[in-house]
């Protein structure tokens, strides 16, 4: 039932209720009577035909409760009874369709923001187009204020607000040529866009997919809690029938069924989840599901990559050890070649600094890539291999590893099957990588381990900076599986990577994480969560809100189940009309929903 049929629901309730009372003002009892009956009727109608779909899907239809409390009252003629508890009910369905809105606002927005066409240049002028007729080559016109519906280059300069992809608060300005995701605002003057994506594979696109599938499962917690109103549903009708047979009063096993209801289970649960789930968002981190936040709450092990997780991720060339007959700048030049084909970050520095110093780079041949540690290839009619010792070392003889100074990150060239030389490179840390982990330690976190396909030296050299408990470096994918799982007998693992190298670790572990604000969304697809924005401190950001969102809803269910408990009884025991039973339970309702959408703020404790 969707928001639009529950408030119509709620307004025939409402003027139900509102006429019979007005008519029993006036000395109308039988039309009093016919216009309460009526407005209950409607609302009960609506509820049947909904349980019987719910069942249809097989899914069990917990407002069970709420039907037979209706039903009841039409039977033994609590006309007042029943427009309270239609009333109560269509108005805990509006309540619930209006909370879950503010809790998934900042999500919601994101698919708000989508665009539907485009201004495609053709030789003729210019033509509206849905985005999914958009193809790579395409020129696009963006007007001022307009989303870039697709990836693509830009052919002039341009002024862009990330905000949505990267929470860069200030429009930044771009140069012709440079590329630019779609999701972005254009701030300036209108510019033109060389499309080089479909809209179904750009950034923008990658982002919605996980934010529509964000609501789709059900998170574990939710699953109990339907399990345990199944429990609660028996306890109830029990309940009531003893409250009947033991005092020949039907009015007392009406007033049990309308005082109980299962909506702190119903209601709580998900509200405090997708607040949680919104809090994170609103930080910058995308959780893909509820599943995934709860997971995300239990973890005890924080797995981190290196480069580009922990660092800055923009590493620089800072020196060049060329082996005995080789100059420096052949040694440059034919390594950042063969790196022209890999995406890695140590790759794209390379062939910078190469281009920088003006050379010409031939186009490499032959090439094959070993994720994580290195590549080769032939360039200029020469064998090449480039990477890690441990990788260099299967197509060359090498001589002892030099020592280097800690924090660099050094890599082995070998030129036609002998070792050629050394480069070094350097990447800051990130400034706020200590808190981080200081965050995450208070968090919940009992152990920290750094993962890393680079070198001992510089993996413990950034260890050392950010406290961790232990190291792992020049592993390649295969082993960081191997780590993951050995990690596991410590407790539930949550890895935070930036790029495909990390895909397989972040698919293993309990929760992965992907750093994904430098144009990467898409490489987060084996992931349960992604950072849209360049910091890393969000990761802890997001572990306070998991813990705190499931926290909030444990607490909602006990409390609200227990008051429930305590209405039942009291019904029972003939303290409770049934007219007092449904406002009690419409308090119950309003209560539980209320403290569940704590889960939207920080906690006390994420500010320590």
């Amino acid at each position: 039932m969707d928001e639009t049929a529950k408030r119509h629901l709620l307004i025939a309730a409402g003027c139900g209720l509102a006429l019979g009372l007005l008519l029993r003002l006036a000395a109308l009892p039988t039309l009093s009577a016919l216009a309460l009956a009526l407005g209950t009727a409607i609302v009960l109608g609506a509820l049947v035909v909904e349980i019987a779909r719910s069942i249809a899907r097989r899914d069990f239809a917990l407002d069970v409760v709420a039907a037979l409390a209706m039903a009841g009252a039409l039977a033994l003629g609590e006309w007042l009874a029943g427009a309270v508890v239609a009333l109560m009910f269509a108005g805990g369905q509006v309540l619930e369709a209006r909370a879950s809105a503010r809790a998934r606002r900042e999500m919601t927005a994101l698919l708000a923001r989508q665009p539907r066409t485009a201004m495609r240049q053709r030789e003729g002028g210019l033509e509206e187009v849905p985005i999914a007729a958009i193809r790579p080559g395409d020129r696009l016109l963006i007007r001022k204020g307009e989303v870039l519906p697709v990836d693509g280059a830009l052919e002039g300069p341009a002024l862009l607000d990330e905000a949505a992809l990267t929470g860069e608060p200030l429009p930044i300005a771009r140069q012709a040529g440079d590329p630019a995701r779609s999701g972005a605002t254009n701030a300036g003057e209108s510019l033109v866009l060389l499309a080089t994506r479909p809209a179904a594979e750009s950034t923008y696109a990658a982002i919605l997919r996980l934010v529509e599938g964000a609501a789709a499962a059900k998170p574990p917690l939710a699953r109990l809690a339907e399990r345990w109103s199944v429990a609660f549903l028996a306890a109830t009708l029990a309940l009531a029938g003893a409250a009947w047979l033991l005092t020949g009063d039907p009015a007392r096993a009406l007033a049990v069924l309308v005082v109980a209801t299962p909506c702190p289970l119903l209601l709580a649960v998900p509200v405090a989840l997708v607040a949680g789930m919104n809090r994170a968002a609103r930080a910058g981190v995308l959780v893909k599901s509820g599943a995934a936040l709860e997971r995300l709450a239990g973890v005890s092990v924080l797995v981190l990559d290196k480069t580009g997780t922990l660092t800055e991720g923009r590493p620089r060339l800072v020196a060049i050890q060329p082996a005995p007959g080789i100059t420096e700048d052949e040694l440059l030049r034919l390594a950042a070649a063969l790196d022209q084909a890999s995406g890695h970050v140590l790759a794209e520095a390379l062939v910078a600094a190469a281009r920088a110093a003006g050379h010409a780079l031939p186009m490499p041949e032959a090439v094959r890539e070993a994720a994580g540690a290195g590549l080769s290839g032939v360039v200029a009619g020469q064998a090449i291999a480039i990477g890690t010792r441990g990788f260099v070392a299967t197509h060359a003889s090498l001589p002892e590893a030099p020592a280097h100074e800690p924090g660099t990150a050094a890599v082995t060239v070998a030129i036609a099957g002998r070792h050629a030389g050394t480069l070094l490179f350097r990447d800051s840390l990130r400034p706020d990588a200590p808190a981080m982990i200081a965050a995450a330690r208070r968090a919940g976190i009992g152990r920290v381990v750094l993962l890393s396909g680079d070198a001992e030296a510089p993996a413990r050299a950034v260890g050392r900076q950010v406290g961790a408990d232990a190291v792992f470096a020049d592993h390649d994918p295969a082993r960081k599986l191997a780590v993951i799982e050995s990690e596991r007998r410590s407790g539930r693992v949550l890895m935070v990577g930036d790029g495909v190298n990390d895909a397989p670790a972040l698919a293993m572990a309990d929760v992965g994480i992907a750093m994904a604000a430098r144009g990467q969304a898409a490489s987060g697809e084996a992931a349960d969560a992604v950072v849209l924005v360049d910091r890393l401190d969000r990761v802890a950001t997001a572990l306070f809100a998991a813990r705190r969102a499931q926290a909030i809803a444990k607490q909602s269910v006990a409390a609200g189940i227990t008051l429930s408990i305590l209405g039942m009884i009291a019904a029972a025991l003939g303290y409770l009309t049934p007219v007092q039973g449904a406002l009690i339970q419409e308090g119950i309702d309003v209560a539980v929903v209320l403290n569940a959408l704590r889960a939207l703020g920080p906690g006390r404790d994420e500010t320590a």
